[in-house]
């Protein structure tokens, strides 16, 4: 069974940082590329970053291109999200997926709460 764990998300103040972390388990995650998405209330579930199955090849979307980092552990079966500078506009839940750009499983995990505030 496919199963992705998000934690990491807080609330924290506009140009602060946080680390979101993706636990996955279920299928063979050192063959799939991984993607981070982000949900706001009423809009639809968008990426932001992706990364390749080997690490070597990201990918950002243009709002949080210098900002945030993906990275991925193979040992773990854990995609990180590094965020920084972050801005209120960042504040929604943020899921991990395999795959680039679109989530290749039908299964998301609950995500993991960001919100960037004063």
């Amino acid at each position: 069974q496919v199963q992705f764990v998000e934690s990491g998300g807080a609330l924290v103040q506009p140009g602060g940082s946080l680390r979101l972390s993706c636990v996955t388990s279920g299928f063979k995650f050192n063959n799939y590329d991984m993607s981070w998405y982000r949900k706001v209330p009423g809009k639809e579930r968008r990426p932001v970053a992706a990364i390749t199955d080997d690490g070597e090849s990201t990918k950002f979307a243009d709002s949080v291109k210098g900002r945030f980092t993906i990275f991925r552990d193979q040992d773990k079966d854990t995609v990180y999200l590094q965020m920084n500078s972050l801005k209120p506009e960042d504040t929604a839940v943020y899921y991990c997926n395999a795959g680039w750009w679109i989530g290749e499983f039908a299964s998301w995990g609950r995500g993991t709460q960001v919100t960037v505030s004063s």
